[in-house]
């Protein structure tokens, strides 16, 4: 695995992980979609911390200036 994730990118997705925990944790969000944001937080901080996204591996995407190509 190659990293694929910029510093601003993973930045962003932990900013957005922490929002949704606190949405979740003071109950704005409640049931099913509570869990379902939770995974999302989870998705995001792991892709975070591996700084590899599947998804932009898929699409053919790369935030990592160290790693592009050129």
């Amino acid at each position: 695995m190659k990293t694929n994730m910029g510093t601003l990118d993973k930045i962003i997705r932990v900013m957005i992980a922490i929002v949704a925990g606190f949405l979740v944790y003071y109950d704005v969000v409640q049931g099913v979609y509570s869990y379902i944001l939770l995974t999302v937080v989870a998705i995001f901080l792991l892709t975070s911390l591996v700084g590899f996204c599947p998804l932009y591996s898929i699409f053919g995407l790369n935030t990592c200036s160290v790693n592009k190509k050129g």
